[in-house]
């Protein structure tokens, strides 16, 4: 059954009943006839964006007192739309109004969005940093490194203000002997880029160690004279070092980029231009310390390698070794001398035997045993009678003297009852001699 307006309007003494998707395409078809609502557009601020997987754009437009939900389809997104849709950001958005029947719910149906205002600036902005990162501007190796110790600094900010005081500040708490220059440039406004790149031209002729740039926070407006082109050339085209610091720490802008140390405020690319002059001094101080008792270890460890080496020169001394040589030589005569007196108090002890031994077979050993021994005048042993005259002396030896005799009689046997030493027998006596 189709709904109509005439049914609707004249159906007082009728009771027709309508289901809920009649009505809503019955209003859909109102919105989509009215020509304002063909082709409108909206100007607010975006909340509740949602990126949908499908490429669709969900999103809320809202001013001081009414939202009205949107959406952007993704074949509409190609054309229509040249950035990242943020909440928060001011937009202007052209499309349709109807009704999505499911819902019930009217919305606006997105064709193209662009940025309002400050978001124009936004895409100039995103624009020019593209372009610039396409030629190199930003390549960190094209980046020139700060000079560790500057002796003098160019400053190009206004000639007013707290960026200028604070960087005074700043420098005469770090370091005073630094000295600044600054060139009062115009950092807002008309001319303001212009103004600024001329002070980086003029400094970086000037020959100071460094160049800082900047100002402090604002808006993206009051920051774009930092966004123009002609400051990124002056920066990028400078020989002398350059930090920027520009607004504040959120704040981004091409000359950041460009430069070749990017300071998150101008009082911060102060303290990194300037090294504090008393912190180095407390750290000399420290090296100092630490170099003093690294020579006292050093000096120490030579000291004893130095005695090392004299205990080892005093070991391998001719000196040292001569009279190692002779102690030795005293200990093996010591050792030799105790050889030779043990040997020889052996030697003596057998030699003591053998004489008592030596003794016992001696004859005059016998003697003590009431033995004799007969001798001539001339010393020659009389060993038998026949050795024997009559009235003429010999000598007989006894053991504890001598006697000198003359034979009165001599009697000779001849048996076996006498026998040598060697077990042999004696001669045998058969005759006697008797004086007449």
């Amino acid at each position: 059954m189709e709904f109509c307006a005439a049914c609707f309007c004249t159906g007082q003494n009728m009771k027709q009943i309508f289901t809920v998707s009649q009505i809503n395409s019955y209003i859909r078809r109102i919105f989509d006839s009215d020509y304002a609502l063909r082709k409108i557009f909206l100007k607010g601020e975006i909340s509740n964006c949602k990126y949908h997987s499908s490429g669709h754009i969900y999103f809320t437009l809202k001013d001081e007192r009414s939202t009205i939900r949107c959406v952007m389809f993704a074949t509409d997104r190609p054309k229509g739309l040249h950035f990242q849709m943020e909440n928060g950001q001011m937009v202007v958005v052209q499309g349709n109004i109807s009704v999505f029947e499911r819902d019930g719910a009217y919305q606006l149906y997105a064709k193209e969005i662009e940025l309002s205002g400050a978001g124009e600036l936004y895409i100039r902005y995103e624009k020019l940093k593209q372009e610039l990162l396409q030629l190199g501007y930003f390549d960190f190796e094209k980046k020139k490194p700060l000079p560790p110790y500057p002796e003098s600094i160019g400053i190009v900010t206004a000639l007013t203000g707290a960026a200028i005081e604070d960087i005074k500040s700043i420098a005469a708490r770090r370091n005073p002997f630094v000295q600044l220059y600054l060139f009062p440039a115009k950092v807002q406004g008309e001319g303001a880029a212009e103004s600024i790149a001329r002070g980086i031209r003029y400094f970086d002729k000037s020959g100071v160690d460094l160049i800082i740039i900047g100002r402090g926070g604002g808006s993206i407006e009051d920051l774009w004279a930092f966004n123009e082109r002609i400051v990124a050339d002056s920066i990028y085209e400078a020989e002398t070092p350059v930090i920027s610091g520009t607004g504040h720490e959120v704040d981004m802008t091409i000359a950041d980029y460009c430069a070749d140390v990017r300071a998150a405020t101008p009082s911060a690319a102060c303290e990194l231009a300037i090294p504090d002059v008393y912190s180095i001094i407390q750290q000399f101080d420290r090296y100092g310390d630490e170099l003093d008792g690294r020579m006292q270890y050093r000096m120490q460890e030579y000291r004893q390698r130095l005695l090392d080496a004299r205990r080892l020169l005093d070991a391998r001394h001719p000196g040292t070794k001569l009279l190692r040589q002779k102690m030795l030589c005293q200990s093996l005569g010591e050792r030799l001398h105790q050889s030779m007196d043990t040997r020889i108090r052996e030697a003596r002890h057998r030699m003591h035997l053998q004489a008592e031994r030596l003794h016992g077979l001696s004859p005059t050993a016998r003697l003590t045993g009431g033995y004799v021994f007969a001798q001539d005048k001339e010393g020659h042993p009389v060993a038998s009678v026949d050795q024997l005259e009559f009235h003429r002396t010999f000598q007989l030896i006894f053991s504890d003297g001598e006697a000198e005799v003359s034979p009165v009689s001599v009697t000779k046997r001849r048996d076996d009852s006498f026998r040598t030493e060697d077990g042999q027998g004696g001669a045998d006596i058969s005759t006697e001699q008797k004086e007449e």
